[in-house]
């Protein structure tokens, strides 16, 4: 099943699978329009309606290769635009977004659209025939192209609309934050197993301190992007044995290296390493399907971007800062669970997922070292610890926002010497205080 979906995920990034499809649909749709012409008598339609139905071969041959050559050409200049706005957004901002370019299905489905229009003009004009060839004119196929003409001509402007659009700072970070919102609400809580009472975890921890670790290696070289959670957990419990992830979701995995660790029970041999191994899917590009860490780090990715000197757009770090809020603020409310999974009871598995103050990390702590001097993003950083820090009631989610507010207002002292540009920096770090966070005054 986790293959199932990280290929579709693939698909669904390729500029070629959409396209493919609805240039199949159009060669099936003009073959179905060309038996019905066929099939039915068409001279009271061609008496009644001739504008409509009564083109001649030459007249229709003339139509549908005009149509045919602007659709193909139109769809050249739709591939030089897509590959220009790639281009762009990948030096503009960061290379880690062309993956949500590619998987934009709008620009998928236009793409294919005029694809589809070509083709379908070319199928059909095949079939006319005229004067000694025994004439033959498939009149509501020779319609219906005209019909798909004015589509073509309609998906060319939404196009143009469209890529003006998406190329902007605002719609690409706001792209990358819905995927993570999402990405947020699919992961937690997480599903392997039962989590383990807290309380017991110091008790567990040492126990497994003296047990038997058979490493088992990885096959394969790149990113870990998702894991099989129920065969992994189906695993351990057949063999009676515990298993313990050496790897995160996200982390980059080379082959030889341990992908896995496992005690009790007896699992040797190459064909329990094929197993294991084939629980997790491993790729050379990280995705947001179970990777939410993704997400983050490309809207922290166009914040540095907008931060580094040859590019100094504070609006842009601003909006990355605004979003990265939004994305905490659900991460606050969700649970996530403990590192030790229980089946019945028994401890199975040893996870190694992302944790609040991991993630919180990752989405501020660079763009907090890249902000010296920079009021705006500076206030905007301690604004949205603001917001998260009012969506949980958890202590040590709370003790982590602290810390980040301390570091904060260290940069801030020692960039911003002048205090009247430090004053809404104040007034921020001063309702923190009110909220329980402390830090040493310079």
């Amino acid at each position: 099943m986790l293959n199932l979906k990280s290929h579709w995920d693939s698909l669904r990034s390729s500029l070629w699978f959409v396209p493919s499809l609805l240039v199949a649909g159009a060669i099936i749709l003009a073959l179905v329009l060309i038996e019905l012409d066929s099939s039915i008598e068409w001279h009271d339609l061609q008496k009644h309606w001739p504008r409509l139905f009564g083109a001649g071969a030459d007249g229709s041959r003339g139509m549908l290769t005009a149509i045919a050559s602007s659709m193909i050409t139109v769809a050249g200049v739709a591939f030089s635009i897509t590959i220009v706005a790639l281009a762009m957004a990948s030096g503009q901002y960061t290379s880690r977004v062309l993956r949500n370019f590619m998987r934009d299905r709008a620009n998928q489905t236009v793409l294919g659209t005029f694809l589809g229009i070509f083709v379908y003009c070319v199928v059909v004009l095949r079939t006319i025939r005229g004067g000694d060839e025994g004439a033959f004119v498939p009149s509501l196929a020779v319609l219906f192209a005209m019909l798909l003409a004015l589509v073509g001509i309609g998906c060319l402007i939404f196009f143009i609309h469209h890529i003006a659009s998406s190329i902007q700072a605002e719609s690409i970070i706001q792209l990358a934050a819905n995927e993570t919102l999402n990405a947020i609400d699919r992961i937690f809580p997480a599903a392997l197993g039962e989590a383990a009472d807290t309380g017991l975890i110091p008790e567990r921890e040492s126990a497994l301190s003296g047990m038997l670790w058979l490493t088992i290696p990885a096959r394969l070289n790149g990113f870990l992007l998702g894991i099989d959670n129920d065969a992994l957990l189906d695993f351990a419990r057949q063999r009676g044995a515990i298993v313990r992830m050496e790897h995160g979701i996200g982390e980059f995995v080379v082959a030889g290296a341990p992908l896995v660790s496992v005690a009790g029970g007896k699992p040797s041999g190459e064909e329990t390493v094929g197993e294991l191994n084939a629980f997790f899917t491993v790729g050379h590009q990280r995705t947001t399907v179970q990777d939410a860490g993704f997400g983050i780090r490309q809207i922290v990715d166009i914040a540095l971007k907008a931060l580094s000197p040859g590019i100094n757009d504070t609006t842009t770090a601003v909006t990355c800062v605004n979003y990265l809020t939004a994305v905490l603020a659900r991460l606050a409310t969700q649970h996530i669970e403990t590192a030790y999974r229980l089946d019945n009871g028994e401890l199975r598995v040893i996870a190694r997922g992302p944790s609040f103050s991991s993630m919180l990390g990752e989405a501020f702590d660079q763009i907090r070292r890249n902000a010296e001097g920079n009021v705006a993003v500076l206030l905007a950083l301690l604004e949205a610890l603001e917001v998260v820090a009012g969506r949980t009631q958890d202590a040590g989610r709370l003790q982590t926002i602290a810390r980040q507010v301390e570091l904060i207002a260290e940069v801030a002292r020692s960039s911003i010497p002048s205090f009247p540009d430090r004053e809404g920096i104040e007034a921020a770090l001063e309702r923190h205080r009110k909220r329980g966070v402390t830090w040493t005054k310079n």
